[in-house]
């Protein structure tokens, strides 16, 4: 299963979860936080990370989405698991439960409003951004079974278009909040091309790591560890060779992850595997 929590994410955990409706597509939300108002000709500064994070776990959680990102630093904050649906949309009682509407609904809020001044610098739209961290937030939604499609077309300016009903129904994937049923607002206006991700091996499984098994997989794996800095290996002769040393390394990776005790044996399990990404042959 994925994380619920986003592994980067600052956890900011404002309670009062409940669970999405199943029976609707995995789908995601697109914001902007659009917290002040300003113009290419009268610009104003980035408000802080920091007041959002306390707005959305204070005075504004009945507003809060799962996931604050800082398209700027690349910082995130996580108000609620993927599990949960969120609140940053209008949701009518009786209606198409907005918030709900999927088998995870994950909303995101970027730090952005147009003609945003950082450092000295004007951004007029949310891609004139760094967009740093974008890599590490789509790599997480799509861990969640979200499809890089924009079913309603991805967002180039701040103007509204309500998603039919029968399309939010059945067609999963990613919405601006300017597309969501039961809303009135215009943003994000726009929002980062979709990350291709490499191709990884799946998980072969916890028998396949055996004393002297041989197979392009292992050699694939001692390269990520050590890339990870998870290197414990006493040589590098035969990487391709499951060993004491991969054993050895393979703990190290565990408990890079968190893990302890018996959970950090060094025999790789799913979630541990999946966060190394080793690449396909």
């Amino acid at each position: 299963m994925p994380d619920p929590w986003m592994p980067q994410a600052l956890r900011a955990d404002v309670g009062d979860h409940a669970p999405c409706d199943p029976e609707f597509p995995a789908r995601a939300i697109a914001h902007i936080t659009a917290d002040r108002e300003a113009t290419a000709e009268a610009p104003l500064d980035l408000v802080p990370f920091a007041n959002l994070k306390s707005f959305f776990t204070g005075s504004g959680k009945g507003q809060a989405p799962q996931i604050l990102w800082d398209p700027f630093t690349g910082a995130f904050a996580q108000f609620f698991p993927a599990t949960s649906r969120s609140k940053a949309v209008a949701d009518a009682p009786g209606g198409t439960r907005t918030n709900r509407a999927g088998k995870v609904v994950i909303q995101v809020e970027a730090l952005f409003f147009p003609h945003c001044r950082v450092n000295g610098k004007v951004f007029a739209r949310l891609v004139d951004t760094p967009c740093t961290g974008w890599g590490d937030l789509h790599a997480w939604i799509s861990s969640w079974g979200v499809p890089d499609v924009w079913p309603m077309g991805r967002p180039t300016s701040l103007t509204r278009n309500t998603c039919p009903a029968g399309k939010w129904r059945t067609e999963g994937g990613w919405y601006a909040h300017a597309h969501v049923p039961e809303n009135d607002h215009v943003d994000p206006g726009s929002w980062p091309e979709f990350v291709s991700q490499p191709l990884c091996e799946p998980f072969p499984g916890a028998s396949f790591f055996q004393a002297g098994r041989r197979s392009p997989v292992i050699g694939r794996m001692h390269s990520r560890l050590v890339a990870e800095d998870c290197d414990r290996y006493t040589s590098h002769a035969g990487p391709d060779m499951w060993g004491a040393g991969d054993v050895r390394s393979y703990a190290a990776w565990q408990q890079k992850l968190g893990f302890e005790g018996r959970a950090a044996d060094g025999i790789p399990g799913r979630f541990s595997w999946d966060r190394l990404k080793v690449p396909r042959g």
